[in-house]
């Protein structure tokens, strides 16, 4: 059975390290390009803009805490000041790479703990807000769906894109099942096909409880860590597509 006609956004996190970008770029409609914090730098971000932009695959910014030891994974407490410094610096350092290379930023989604604690924590999330605020640029914002940082945003007009998922389980409050857990990831193709054609089609996510909860689902993510990402991400396009569901 194929889905009515629609579309999704496919994203993955690049520039940390690993330099496998050139497999995922042919399925992917957009990336989070990591500037620095938790990984990073001019040479890592100017070469996966680059393959962006041969694949007009849409770039976004990946802030994270500035926490390259922990990979941007354990949370902070940092003075809000401090922290949108960082964040801000982060996201002006791609900028500045994309100033040379023309291309544009479509995006800022934040990284590891920043992510997974701004969808809680208000102090957090307005840290964001503010430097999202700040740009002078019509740049939209990944969050997830019943997040404070999605309220946040919707609040002081930044366009959001509400992001889920493909690789990771979820709680019945919609976080994800914790890295520490052995169930947290999915790198089986047909769990995670299932995973992510039922969010589609049903705009619901089925939760390690087997519980069934409302959720929005504009853009997929797949880690570029997780354990054959290229051929998931392959594999992912192509039997969506099948579906009648189109990758833009």
């Amino acid at each position: 059975m194929q889905t009515q006609s629609q579309s999704i956004d496919i994203n993955v996190d690049v520039g940390e390290g690993i330099g496998n970008e050139s497999l995922f770029m042919p399925y992917v409609s957009s990336c989070n390009i990591a500037c620095g914090g938790h990984a990073g730098n001019a040479k890592t971000m100017r070469k996966v803009v680059k393959l962006a932009k041969q694949h007009r695959v849409k770039i976004g910014a990946h802030p994270s805490f500035p926490d390259i030891e922990n990979f941007g994974r354990k949370p902070m407490d940092m003075p809000c000041v401090a922290l949108y410094t960082s964040i801000k610096e982060q996201i002006n350092d791609l900028i500045a790479i994309l100033d040379e290379e023309k291309a544009l930023l479509h995006h800022v989604k934040p990284h590891g703990a920043l992510y997974n604690m701004a969808i809680t924590d208000t102090k957090i999330a307005a840290t964001i807000i503010e430097v999202m605020k700040s740009m002078a640029l019509p740049v939209k914002l990944y969050v997830p769906y019943k997040s404070v940082i999605e309220t946040l945003a919707l609040q002081n007009n930044i366009p959001v894109i509400y992001e889920v998922f493909a690789d990771r389980n979820y709680n019945d409050d919609l976080t994800l099942v914790s890295r520490t857990e052995k169930n947290a990831l999915i790198d089986n193709y047909e769990t995670m096909f299932e995973h992510v054609f039922h969010m589609i089609e049903k705009r619901k996510v089925k939760t390690i409880t087997g519980a069934e909860v409302v959720i929005k689902a504009e853009t997929f993510c797949v880690h570029g860590d997780t354990l054959h990402a290229e051929e998931l991400l392959k594999k992912l396009h192509v039997n969506l597509e099948v579906k009648g569901v189109k990758i833009l």
